[in-house]
């Protein structure tokens, strides 16, 4: 099965207030629950805010990912498929021309 990309919401009291030791702590904590669960799982990257992680992942499925945070005690407060990417490189695709006033 091929991994999709998700963003997982994290619910998290004042993890903008976490210092780098702490910070390392919760990698290895999550990197150790990744490496049992295999190769159905990989964390991209993470955002931290005041009382919030946004993480990347990609994965099989989210059952995987629920899974992942039971065994790490990181809440998977909502988990959200990315469907498509964006950035300031797209405004230079190939795609054609696009209406001016064009709304999404």
């Amino acid at each position: 099965m091929s991994l999709q990309r998700f963003l997982i919401e994290r619910d998290i009291p004042k993890a903008g207030g976490l210092d780098p030791r702490q910070l390392k702590e919760a990698a290895i904590k999550s990197n150790d629950v990744l490496r049992q669960l295999g190769p159905d799982i990989q964390w991209v990257e993470s955002y931290i805010a005041d009382d919030k992680l946004f993480c990347v992942y990609l994965a099989t499925g989210e059952e995987i990912i629920h899974k992942h945070a039971q065994m790490s005690g990181f809440p998977a407060t909502k988990i959200i498929p990315i469907k498509r990417m964006i950035d300031p490189t797209t405004a230079q695709s190939s795609v054609g021309p696009v209406p001016l006033g064009h709304a999404l």
